[in-house]
């Protein structure tokens, strides 16, 4: 896939590992201008992990790229580790991180889960956040994780189906509850196959046409098990997210501005969320990409992401 509208290859001016507690230690990197304006870059699934190609959706003669891996996920350690390991604590991480960097504000970038966190975070610390640019919009409820776990079926027969008949016909009744047990398990011959399993499944629904690429690196062992073995853990715990959800929170995040960048045809994260929250945020500009699925990596997407960024580059 052709990647020209994304920025230059770039490597980072800094990089570390920040304890946080519980056991969990947290990589973080630093590209572009160390003078620049911050932009923090939160990553998906929960547990996918941020790679080099995240650097790319930002100028790095302007900005200063904050790029971590959330707990259990990447390069954070120990990997997959389900301890202490809720939204809450990622959002207590990320100011941690703000703090070790000396950084006061700082504009948001998540994707996915990567937009949840985001919502989490600028409700909880709105004195934080210069603005918001948010892809695939997930707000997990539990009408979103079923439609993963279940109506994703009404447009990928197939690759659903061969999610539910990894596991034996008496357990496909509890697609959920069996995958986790399985994920959850200490032997990597149980836990590994049921990660790919699961993993697979997600990147073969993620892009508007068959992508091998994708699929491939959801594939990867580190991606896999993170991705899986976190993101089962959320859904079974309502993302640990309050009671009345984000929606509900709006009201404390009303005056920050954001972008909404939503494939018209993102089957992981169907475009109603983003209308309905671009409806409860008066601040925020909603951009349909007509020809894209949820991935960043789709060149509307990516082109549509780049410009988000660039408009508030242009407003300050």
């Amino acid at each position: 896939m052709p990647r020209g509208d994304l920025f230059p290859d770039i490597g980072p001016f800094e990089t570390g590992f920040l304890p946080v507690g519980d056991d969990h230690v947290m990589y973080w990197e630093q590209v572009g201008n160390p003078r620049g304006v911050p932009v923090l870059f939160l990553h998906g699934g929960p547990g996918a992990g941020a790679g080099a190609i995240h650097r790319r959706f930002f100028d790095p003669g302007f900005w200063r790229v904050i790029i971590f891996d959330q707990r259990g996920a990447g390069r954070s350690r120990p990997l997959g580790s389900l301890s202490a390991n809720t939204t809450p604590r990622l959002v207590a991480d990320i100011e941690l991180l703000l703090r070790h960097l000396a950084v006061p504000r700082a504009l948001l970038f998540g994707g996915s889960w990567g937009s949840t966190l985001a919502l989490a975070f600028a409700q909880a610390h709105p004195e934080r956040v210069l603005g918001c640019v948010l892809r695939g919009v997930f707000l997990g409820r539990q009408l979103e994780v079923d439609w993963f776990l279940h109506g994703l079926a009404a447009v990928f027969p197939d690759a659903h189906a061969t999610f539910a008949e990894f596991l034996p016909p008496d357990e496909r009744g509890d697609l959920l509850g069996n995958y986790r047990r399985r994920l959850t398990d200490p032997d990597p011959a149980v836990h590994m196959p049921a990660a790919r399993a699961w993993s697979v499944y997600e990147g073969s629904c993620s892009t508007l046409l068959p992508s091998p690429d994708t699929v491939a690196s959801f594939a990867q062992d580190r991606t896999a098990l993170g991705l899986a073995r976190i993101e089962a853990h959320y859904f079974a715990n309502a993302l640990f997210l309050p009671p009345g959800g984000l929606l509900a929170g709006m009201a404390r995040i009303a005056h920050i501005p954001a972008e909404i960048v939503q494939g018209r045809y993102d089957m992981i994260c169907p475009a109603r969320t983003a209308f309905e929250l671009a409806d409860a945020w008066g601040s925020a500009r909603l951009t349909v990409v007509p020809d894209a699925g949820h991935s960043a990596l789709e060149p509307g997407i990516r082109r549509a992401l780049v410009a988000a960024v660039e408009r508030f580059r242009t407003a300050r």
